[in-house]
């Protein structure tokens, strides 16, 4: 790891004890009724051939799909949110003007989930055309109608629509939780400075082992 990234992360330590000092970084805890988001983890995103795609995306895939088996144990809700847009991106609106979406047309190999997330007929599906998987979506009104209070967030990318999903999960009056080995960004210090605003606000941040902890917990407790 390059000097300046040592030197990123440490700052970052200090300004977490700082921030907590300051009565931040409270852990907000897990309720009983958990729901999993994998966001944007598609082909587009996840195959370095494409377009937009990385290996960094695609290095989150099976970490993801560890959360993901667990909550399907669970009978936890597992929620496969996605892009796709018009062959024009009018659907993006503004947002075109701001970043390309290319390649993620309806009907494209790119809008497919990527195979390692394992999806099967229960998961749900959302298709976005901003960066919160909440906007513009019935997404809401499905974890409601399932008693959700919990949303654990897995995906790509960190610092966008990870961070925008998880925003917006909390103004919605979840608990929110990002799985930080579980989501990846383009770069790493876009990714540290996302969870860290993350941690300290919005998010607790926690392990795949704690997330799948939580979810085998919730599913033995569940009534059979």
């Amino acid at each position: 790891m390059s000097q300046h990234l040592l030197d990123a992360e440490a700052e970052f330590e200090r300004l977490w004890q700082v921030y907590q000092q300051q009565g931040m970084v409270k852990r907000a805890g897990l309720g009983g009724r958990p729901a999993v988001l994998s966001v944007d983890l598609v082909r587009g995103f996840t195959d370095p051939s494409a377009p937009m795609g990385l290996h960094a995306f695609g290095d989150v895939v099976a970490p993801s799909r560890t959360v993901l088996d667990a909550a399907r144990r669970a009978g936890a809700p597992v929620v496969l949110v996605g892009s796709g847009y018009d062959a024009e991106f009018r659907e993006a609106g503004s947002w075109e003007r701001k970043v390309t979406h290319a390649g993620l047309v309806h009907g494209s190999e790119w809008v497919e989930f990527d195979e390692g997330l394992g999806q099967i007929p229960s998961d749900h599906v959302v298709v976005k055309r901003y960066a919160s998987g909440f906007f513009g979506t019935d997404l809401v009104s499905r974890l409601v109608s399932q008693g959700v209070d919990t949303v654990l967030v897995t995906g790509a990318a960190t610092s966008g629509c990870v961070r925008a999903t998880a925003v917006d999960a909390l103004q919605h009056g979840f608990r929110v939780a990002v799985v930080q080995d579980a989501v990846a960004d383009r770069e790493r210090l876009p990714h540290l400075a996302s969870l860290f605003d993350l941690g300290t606000k919005y998010a607790d941040l926690v392990t795949v082992e704690e997330a799948v902890a939580h979810l085998s917990a919730v599913g033995a407790a569940a009534p059979h």
